[in-house]
């Protein structure tokens, strides 16, 4: 080596720290890509994205050509700076030269690269995969050793570097990726996908019409009451029974009425014969299993039921799609028939008011993890059947109770002057 000019041991050196950057760097861009944007690239067809997807399905060997070609750039540079140090001052500089290589090798051969990595793994990922794909294949044999002595001190803690990996995500990790997407998504878009995530957990009874509020036919009523009410609702399907809802004989569609009164003459046997057969929901059914059991049984609307199979309420497609996309209609005050806006700013509520139907359309933090109305929300807290003008603070919420029944609250004045949820005080 000593008849190699100084420039050329120089230049090598300077080669060899730039070969150290790139492995390092490599490396870390590597590990930090994010695996469902670099699934997503590979299956548009991005080159880089397919070479580097396949590389890092056996990361063993991917870390052992990059630590390979790291270790012998780190080992020849060391060396080479060495034989420069003797060439310019002897054997009293070589301390100097090692000090100053160590910390050229720590700034531009790892710490700089790694962080540059880290911040822009794409940048530099997916140009080192074209030639990291070609060194594997070469030194693939020196490789293959190492990773075998690595691999076999692994299984001895248990580890099987063979076994496949599997990316997936959590429900929760799921919508933290949705809120942290910012601006890519629009923020209607960004509710609805995390009301879709929340159907899991939200059952029919959350969002259903209780059983006392159903608008049906009692068959058995006068007839011409039955006519009056099919021909002045405001629903397109009603459940029809006789007596009781428990006896329920089936569902009538506005337009099969229709065309029966535009046609013949209608009777209560007629009105039988146009009757569809009532669809029953069990109580506990999660909204995203419901959703699927309406397609898969071209239904609307369905009778939630309890285990002994008595009716409950009444639950409809539309309710569950104004889980995701919101309301059908923006002011508030007709979304929520129960919901009076009074002059003061504040809101006469109907006790029997559904509390999710509350939130969702107020904006509204009230507690849905118990009682489904407020009325029943009202109760819990107190523990008793409240008397008129008796004040509270629920989840923030100052109330006052307007009216009561005898076992029920029925009318509740709310003043959303809160806009976030404190701590529930009595």
């Amino acid at each position: 080596m000593g008849n190699v000019p100084l420039w050329v041991l120089v230049a090598a050196l300077i080669i060899l720290l730039i070969l150290s950057s790139f492995f390092s760097g490599s490396e870390t861009g590597l590990i930090s890509l994010n695996r469902y944007r670099l699934r997503h690239l590979a299956r548009a067809g991005h080159r880089g994205a397919l070479l580097a997807e396949h590389l890092l399905k056996r990361p063993d060997r991917v870390i052992g050509i990059v630590l390979l070609g790291s270790t012998l750039a780190n080992a020849f540079a060391t060396a080479i700076a060495t034989l420069i140090a003797l060439r310019i001052g002897g054997s009293s500089t070589v301390l100097v030269a090692t000090i100053l290589i160590a910390l050229l090798l720590l700034i531009f051969g790892d710490l700089a690269p790694k962080t540059l990595a880290a911040l822009h793994p794409e940048k530099l990922a997916f140009p080192a995969a074209f030639a990291l794909t070609p060194l594997l294949r070469v030194f693939y044999p020196i490789v293959w050793v190492v990773n075998l002595l690595a691999n076999g001190v692994l299984r001895l803690f248990g580890v099987l570097v063979n076994s496949p990996t599997i990316h997936s995500m959590s429900q929760e990790e799921l919508r933290s990726v949705v809120m942290e997407a910012g601006g890519l998504v629009p923020k209607r878009h960004q509710r609805m996908l995390l009301n879709i995530l929340d159907l899991e957990s939200i059952t029919v009874e959350d969002i259903m019409v209780p059983r006392n509020e159903i608008s049906g036919i009692d068959i058995s009523a006068d007839w011409d009451e039955i006519m009056a009410q099919l021909r002045t609702s405001q629903h397109t399907r009603l459940p029809v029974y006789e007596d009781s809802i428990d006896d329920v004989l089936g569902f009538v569609h506005a337009r099969e009425f229709l065309h029966l009164v535009m046609h013949q003459e209608p009777t209560r046997e007629k009105l039988r014969e146009i009757l569809r057969a009532a669809y029953f929901v069990p109580e506990g059914t999660p909204l995203q299993r419901q959703i699927l059991n309406f397609q898969a049984a071209k239904r609307r609307i369905g009778l939630v039921v309890d285990e002994y199979g008595d009716i409950q309420g009444l639950v409809t497609l539309e309710d569950i799609l104004e889980e995701i996309v919101g309301e059908f209609t923006s002011d508030p005050a007709a979304q929520q028939k129960d919901l009076y806006k009074e002059a003061d700013g504040s809101y006469l509520v109907n006790g029997n008011a559904n509390v999710r139907a509350l939130n969702r359309t107020m904006n509204w933090h009230l507690p849905t993890t118990g009682p489904k109305t407020l009325n029943g929300l009202i109760l819990e807290y107190l523990e008793t059947i409240p008397q008129p003008g008796t004040s509270l603070k629920l989840a923030g919420y100052p109330l006052e109770i307007v009216q009561t029944s005898g076992s029920a609250v029925k009318t509740v004045r709310i003043q959303p002057a809160v806009t976030e949820p404190a701590e529930d005080k009595k």
